[in-house]
């Protein structure tokens, strides 16, 4: 479980009675995106042909653009998790980033989602005595990411789910 069970109204939106704009909810649906983005090599190592995981990614830009609705962005995270079943290690934590990342468009709180997946692919992929090493160096790479407008938002929420997310938000 990685969303907590009051939701914190910073990641609803206006139109839903919380706080979230539709810019910052756009700049978490990209940063999430990139952060699967990153780890995407992973799965397509392991599954060449499968695009689901790359074409969830596209989806999450093409809600962004409008040019999907949010129920088709939240369909395709259901299409990233099954890829997901079919692996296992890396290629499957890169996958469900995928997933997480396209269901910001439904849920803007899986944008922690997305990130704390990839770590954990990085992780999954590296030896023993490098995971920590690379899970802060992953950690790192995804807050250099951050826009300015949910930078703020973003590192608070890592930090009061830090333990939902497996703690990997620690660098």
């Amino acid at each position: 479980m990685i969303l907590p069970k009051i939701r914190d109204k910073r990641f609803i939106t206006l139109r839903r009675g919380g706080i979230l704009v539709d810019a910052d909810h756009h700049s978490l649906a990209i940063w999430a995106a990139e952060c699967a983005q990153h780890v995407l090599p992973y799965f397509e190592e392991a599954r060449p042909d499968d695009d689901r995981p790359r074409r969830a990614i596209a989806l999450t830009h093409a809600w962004v653009k409008g040019e999907i609705t949010m129920k088709e962005a939240h369909m395709a995270a259901f299409v990233a998790n099954a890829a997901a079943k079919e692996v296992s290690g890396a290629a499957k934590l890169a996958a469900l980033s995928a997933g997480q990342a396209v269901a910001v468009a439904h849920v803007a709180a899986h944008e922690l989602g997305a990130a704390a997946y990839a770590i954990r692919a990085v992780m999954a992929a590296a030896s023993e005595d490098k995971r920590d090493f690379v899970r802060d160096q992953e950690c790192q790479w995804q807050r250099d990411q951050l826009p300015e407008n949910i930078r703020a938002l973003v590192l608070d929420d890592q930090r009061l789910r830090n333990n939902l997310c497996w703690s990997v938000f620690t660098c």
